[in-house]
């Protein structure tokens, strides 16, 4: 089981539904947390929970802004690009990377925007900021039985 630590959580099972874009509960303050990947690229773990029913894409992205809330003068430091919701099932994984000179944005604070296709009926997701992430799942071989 891997270790969170909730000041680098973004959103920990937050319900993504309807049609209109969805900020994360949490935000990370820059001010605090100035050391920011120590000049390597850093990665959002994004977690699908319950499955994504109703809309036909989900945009992940990750986001600076002026504002706590993260509305005032909005970049996009990071996307997945739009996964089609067939992938959006239960335990998937997608990531997004950062690129360490986010200084030079000069926003205090980074969180995350998940972007709907069609309007969601269902869906959570959980996100993380971390270094270098793997998916953590190990592959065993297929195709033989066992006597």
């Amino acid at each position: 089981m891997a270790i969170i630590d909730a000041a680098t959580q973004f959103s920990n099972a937050q319900t993504v539904t309807g049609a209109s874009a969805v900020l994360s509960a949490n935000t990370l303050d820059a001010l605090q947390n100035r050391d920011m990947g120590g000049g390597k690229s850093f990665q959002v773990l994004f977690q699908v929970g319950t499955a994504f029913a109703g809309l036909t894409a989900l945009e992940m992205q990750i986001i600076t802004a002026d504002d706590a809330g993260l509305t005032t003068n909005v970049n996009v430091l990071g996307s997945t690009g739009a996964i089609p919701v067939a992938s959006l099932t239960a335990a998937a994984r997608f990531y997004a990377s950062i690129n360490p000179r986010i200084g030079n944005k000069g926003q205090r604070y980074i969180g995350c925007r998940y972007i709907p296709t069609g309007t969601g009926t269902a869906g959570t997701i959980s996100a993380q900021i971390g270094g270098d992430v793997g998916d953590f799942k190990p592959v065993y071989p297929t195709g033989y039985s066992v006597a």
